[in-house]
């Protein structure tokens, strides 16, 4: 029996880390996931293992890291983790801003660090979740926009940095995307079907980059609805 490769998805409880995940499993990967609450999931399969971290706390980050169970044999780091809030920036607290610093720029680079060795000598891949925020001025989303901002950069200067080394880098840019990441803000997809992404089609053009390997690499993608429609929430 062919020994499944390891991978390693974070913010895969739901939303578009479990649609990748999901999608890995089925291509044969044995996937470990990182969730704050893994017990809210409801997917199960032999394949898929969800793991308990709380990524905005470096010191849980150092823990998983020196009990992850096969780091050695790791081919696929995937960084999806994220949460946004969104306030005129005089009004977003220190532990707000301390929380997404931590998930959106500290966790990745930690888990990054600790992976490429075993992913240099597999051959493997890293991506990235990125934002278009990260690419436009948002207005009250600045801190969040700036941390992915930030993380694209890192991503590109990983990919210089490792191809080399025959590690594939990949930054995938969605947009507006179906999730409940939205449950917090004052705005949401619009309902025309047309105006947003769904999680499982993200997951699939991350299958087309994983599966259909031909010996080049794609490392940018935007990914963007056919529409763009956004719509306030209703206030109570």
């Amino acid at each position: 029996m062919t020994k499944p490769k390891i991978a390693l998805v974070t913010g895969a409880s739901r939303g578009i880390g479990l649609s990748i995940s999901q999608m890995l499993v089925c291509h044969g990967y044995k996937v470990y996931g990182i969730s704050r609450n893994p017990g809210t999931c409801k997917f199960t399969h032999e394949l898929f293992h969800l793991m308990a971290c709380d990524l905005s706390n470096s010191k849980e980050i150092d823990h998983f890291i020196v009990n992850f169970p096969e780091i050695k044999d790791i081919s696929l780091l995937i960084h999806n983790a994220g949460l946004a809030y969104f306030a005129p920036v005089e009004e977003l607290s220190s532990e707000k801003i301390r929380e997404m610093v931590s998930l959106h720029l500290t966790a990745p680079m930690l888990l990054t660090s600790a992976f490429t060795r075993s992913l240099k000598q597999n051959r493997g891949r890293i991506l990235f979740i990125g934002s278009v925020a990260g690419k436009e001025i948002s207005p009250w989303g600045n801190v969040y926009a700036s941390l992915k901002a930030g993380i694209h950069h890192f991503a590109r200067e990983l990919f210089a940095e490792l191809r080399k080394f025959g590690v594939k880098v990949h930054l995938i840019i969605p947009d507006i995307t179906k999730t409940d990441f939205y449950k917090n803000l004052n705005f949401e997809p619009d309902e025309d079907p047309n105006s947003y992404l769904l999680p499982n089609q993200i997951a699939e053009v991350i299958e087309n980059l994983i599966v259909n390997d031909n010996g080049w690499v794609v490392p940018e993608i935007q990914i963007s609805p056919e529409l763009f429609k956004l719509k306030r929430k209703k206030q109570n």
